[in-house]
């Protein structure tokens, strides 16, 4: 069910923030404890501020009612993805080449399944992720999870 949601707000919201200069990042829908939370967490060229968020959810609020895609009661929250923002689509690994990462997958590749370290390369079927002087060409189809890391 929380995927046909996700896929009918992607598919209202994304033309709308596309029009207004915002990038959608990603839309999750999920249940924590009691409460049901549809997130929606964008992004534009500078950053986006309160008042961006406050437009958006504006928006997404009045389209949200007039769809009425989710029967259970929910929270709405929009959001910038944050200094870690995960890595989904196609450009944000394109943007995010020799940057620092964490990237973990669904199998052990040469022993280990959490690689941190520089983003050195992108193909369509490779990450290629330098973690200290070793580098490790990690499958793209094994990737489980990949977001920006800040370093300390």
């Amino acid at each position: 069910m929380s995927a046909s949601i996700k896929s009918t707000v992607e598919a209202f919201a994304l033309p709308w923030l596309t029009e207004h200069g915002f990038e959608l990042v990603d839309v999750e829908y999920v249940k924590e404890g009691s409460n049901w939370f549809l997130r929606i967490y964008v992004d534009k060229e500078g950053g986006i501020d309160i008042d961006d968020c406050g437009q958006i959810s504006e928006f997404m609020s009045a389209k949200l009612d007039e769809l009425d895609p989710i029967s259970d009661a929910y929270f709405l929250e929009v959001s910038s993805p944050g200094a870690e923002r995960p890595l989904k689509k196609p450009q944000d690994f394109l943007r995010a080449e020799g940057k620092h990462v964490l990237i973990t997958t669904y199998e052990p590749i040469q022993g280990l399944k959490e690689f941190e370290g520089r983003l050195a390369a992108v193909t369509d079927d490779t990450l290629t992720v330098q973690v200290g002087k070793k580098e490790y060409a990690i499958p793209r189809d094994k990737v489980a999870g990949a977001r920006l890391a800040i370093v300390f």
